[in-house]
């Protein structure tokens, strides 16, 4: 019989739970391509070198390809005290969109955005692009009203 894993706090709640929701078989691991899910389903705004690094940390020796959550509870729990991957507040988000926009439009075109989001930075997979794009852009116009569009973000945070 596998020992219950202590749970320490609301924090440390949190995250065995969403960790669980990703837990296929119930025996309190999940494939490593979810460590950046569950991190998304707790609000979390993960860089691909941050997923990795939590991977490399909790990974478990006997079987590589596997997280366990004795492992992935300590560590995340840390990093979410510590503040790490948090989302942008909504005025830094802002400001870098007026950046990107010196005539000061309110807008930018979908192409430029996608075009910045798939070469610069941490660059976006189509599919990610795809689902900005799909609340981003304006059926009117084509464009991005970015103040609008943030908005929108606002409402899932």
């Amino acid at each position: 019989m596998e020992m219950p894993i202590p749970i320490a706090n609301d924090l440390e709640k949190r995250i065995s739970d969403a960790f669980c929701i990703f837990d296929h078989h119930g025996d309190k691991t999940i494939d490593v391509r979810e460590v950046g899910t569950v991190l998304r389903f707790l609000g979390c705004v993960p860089t691909e070198q941050e997923i990795n690094e939590i991977i490399t940390a909790t990974e478990t020796e006997d079987s590589s390809g596997e997280v366990h959550l004795t492992r992935f509870l300590p560590h995340v729990t840390q990093l979410l005290m510590e503040h790490k991957m948090e989302p942008a507040e909504p005025e830094k988000l802002l400001e870098a969109f007026h950046v990107l926009d010196p005539e000061n439009r309110g807008w930018l075109t979908k192409d430029y955005l996608s075009k910045l989001m798939m070469e610069e930075g941490e660059q976006f997979t189509q599919e990610e692009l795809d689902e900005m794009m799909a609340v981003a852009v304006d059926p009117l116009t084509g464009n991005i009203p970015y103040e609008f569009y943030l908005n929108q973000l606002m409402v899932y945070l």
